[in-house]
């Protein structure tokens, strides 16, 4: 086989490798109400492997914002091991702290984009504040696996891209009547597939 032959049947056989993996990747469709029906947005959506397999690949990083004295988003999720950026777009000094177990930081007074993101290193709930305007809160949900989503205004998130595999699902919002609450289902994935969580929530502050 000449060079220029076996170069075209090396692409065509990754183009076919990556097409099956495709088509054996499902999506996950997560609907999540409240205790009266309703939408519940900002819902922590996450898929994790019964089997332990997840891809080899470094957790992604997040930015959290802070614009006209909020965090935004308001929540975040990211892998253990993800790292996030916390630029400050307001035209003052802020002083972004947490105390919450799961990761203990401070960014002291400053502007613009601090010289380090921090990495959250264990999994967890982290609660987010400033130092200096007591009003600004965040939350961050810290989850051992890459497959997560957060639920839209609707109440309704998607979790792409998930191998074939039984998963434990479950769901978390910072209104959760109990804060640690995070239930949970099992489902077998073969092809897309859905799911449906009702939390008991307080009312929302916003």
């Amino acid at each position: 086989m000449q060079a220029g032959q076996w170069l075209s049947a090396t692409l065509m056989s990754c183009a076919m490798a990556l097409l099956s993996l495709d088509a054996a990747a499902a999506s996950l469709h997560v609907q999540v109400v409240d205790q009266a029906g309703a939408p519940a947005a900002d819902t922590v959506v996450y898929a994790t492997p019964v089997s332990g397999k997840l891809p080899a690949r470094p957790p992604a990083g997040a930015i959290i914002d802070q614009i006209h004295r909020m965090f935004v988003p308001l929540v975040s999720v990211v892998q253990t091991g993800g790292a996030i950026t916390f630029p400050n777009k307001d035209n003052f000094e802020h002083d972004v702290y947490s105390f919450s177990s799961a990761k203990k930081f401070e960014l002291n007074l400053y502007h613009g984009i601090p010289a380090h993101p921090v990495v959250f290193d264990k999994p967890g709930v982290v609660v987010m504040g400033c130092n200096i305007h007591d009003l600004m809160i965040a939350y961050l949900l810290v989850v051992d696996t890459p497959y997560f989503a957060k639920t839209d205004a609707s109440g309704q998130a998607v979790i792409d891209g998930l191998p074939a595999d039984d998963y434990q699902i479950n769901a978390w919002s910072y209104r959760a009547v109990d804060p640690d609450a995070k239930p949970s289902q099992k489902i077998t994935l073969n092809a897309d597939a859905s799911a449906k969580f009702a939390l008991q929530l307080k009312p929302d502050p916003q």
